[in-house]
């Protein structure tokens, strides 16, 4: 398909019908007299009553127990920058959709205008003041394409101020999916964590909190090197902001291929063809390589495995081990949801990532099989699913469609949540909770 192709299909499939991709749907009759008379007044008075004299019953009561606001002012979409709250809607309409589709989730795209500063950057106090007027209604915010700094304030901010959890998955989701993906990428080369040394090229929301959650998982801050357009971050520059000077190395090294040169695992979250085969033959032995731009990646994985990458992954679906967002911020709201938990935290999000790295290496089901080969049919013919231990170097994270991540990330971040005091409801049978989510979602 070409890439004239591609736009016309695009264009067509949001504009053909009713445009865009969301729509609000009643979720209780109204189709008698009776039922307006329930729905509105004079019988909608009395949850209304009952929310005011027991203001928790709001979860019972609305659809705020399943409800997720995507928020955006649309200063950092995808790859294309700050192209405005308005050229942003499609992306949020995008993001409920796969709330719906794969965890069942309730997803209201809010793209907000008149949050900027004179240089048409985010004001990150109006973002914040607005978006936390929003509690009342949502069981949750999903933040989403706001540019760094700022992001990084907003959030922050917001977690402090709300009782509902606030992900913004632009950092979070890429850290908790390449975390899972990197911890059986580990496994097949045999090496640990804590002694492997990281090049991350790209300091946005994105690369910052990547790198964050790796501390977290037991990476040491002493072996990263992170670079940005200027180059390698280091101590001796003066132009950091915070979250740069975070990752400040004490280095000699200048550029990225000063950077690559010996590295055990390389993380892109930049520009396309930034690295080339030589700067993978540099690095250590079996290096790992994941080159998320989109949708051309900093490196292609024929060329960095031809050059010695034992493990390559990428933001694409039609490469093997893709970084797919997907995979986490569904199943992570729906476990907050859940138990209506008032966060969601660094113990939470690490639990996403384990439960998505625990499922690549278990038996598949027949059942599931069938599914993924219909979903994956080039795949299942190559074998990919068929090993009792299906891991492998073409295999380090489930697939997006795989039908047990949602269940698996959902059950294990509600357990996180408990375990954390953060939820306001418990599950007693978590195995149970795990299949009533499958069967919800697949039904």
């Amino acid at each position: 398909m070409t890439q004239e192709e591609l736009k016309q299909m695009a264009l067509a499939y949001h504009k053909d019908g009713q445009p865009g991709k969301v729509a609000v749907v009643p979720t209780k009759p109204c189709n008698t007299g009776a039922d307006l008379s329930l729905a509105y007044t004079p019988g909608v008075a009395q949850p209304c009553l009952a929310i005011k004299d027991t203001p928790e019953t709001v979860w019972d009561y609305t659809s705020k127990s399943n409800m997720v606001a995507v928020v955006s002012d649309g200063t950092a979409v995808l790859g294309l920058g700050n192209i405005g709250p308005e050229a942003g809607l499609p992306v949020m309409e995008g993001k409920a959709v796969l709330f719906k589709h794969f965890a069942d989730i309730d997803a209201v795209p809010l793209c907000i205008s008149k949050v900027f500063n004179e240089k048409g950057r985010t004001d990150a106090k109006t973002l914040i003041d607005t978006v936390e007027r929003l509690e009342p209604t949502f069981g949750g915010i999903n933040l989403e394409d706001i540019g760094a700094p700022a992001c990084f304030e907003v959030e922050r901010e917001l977690k402090k101020k709300m009782n509902i959890p606030v992900f913004h998955d632009d950092q979070h989701g890429t850290a908790i999916i390449s975390m899972a993906a990197i911890l059986n990428a580990l496994k097949m080369v045999g090496k640990k964590i804590e002694e492997c040394r990281f090049v991350v090229n790209g300091a946005g929301a994105a690369g910052i909190s990547c790198s964050r959650f790796y501390l977290t998982a037991g990476a040491k801050l002493e072996n990263f090197i992170m670079c940005d357009s200027k180059g390698v971050i280091h101590k001796g520059r003066t132009d950091l902001n915070a979250e740069k000077q975070e990752f400040a190395a004490d280095t000699d090294c200048r550029t990225l291929a000063d950077a690559m040169k010996g590295a055990d695992i390389f993380l892109g979250f930049s520009a396309p063809n930034c690295v080339t085969a030589d700067m993978v033959k540099s690095m250590g032995p079996d290096p790992i390589i994941f080159a998320m731009a989109n949708p051309v990646p900093e490196i292609y994985p024929d060329v960095a495995m031809e050059a010695g990458a034992a493990v390559v992954g990428t933001g694409r679906s039609d490469f093997p081990n893709q970084i797919n967002n997907v995979l986490g911020f569904p199943g992570i709201f729906r476990g907050a949801l859940d138990v209506r938990a008032t966060d969601i935290t660094e113990e939470m999000k690490l639990a996403a990532a384990y439960a998505l790295a625990e499922l690549a290496t278990e038996t598949i089901p027949a059942e599931i099989k069938a599914e993924l080969a219909k979903a994956y049919p080039a795949d299942a013919a190559a074998g990919m699913f068929d090993a009792e231990q299906p891991l492998s170097k073409t295999y380090v994270i489930p697939k997006p469609f795989d039908p047990r991540v949602v269940p698996r990330v959902a059950m294990r971040v509600a357990e996180s949540a408990m375990k954390c005091g953060v939820a306001r409801i418990q599950i007693d049978d978590l195995k149970a909770y795990e299949k009533a989510v499958f069967e919800r979602i697949n039904k």
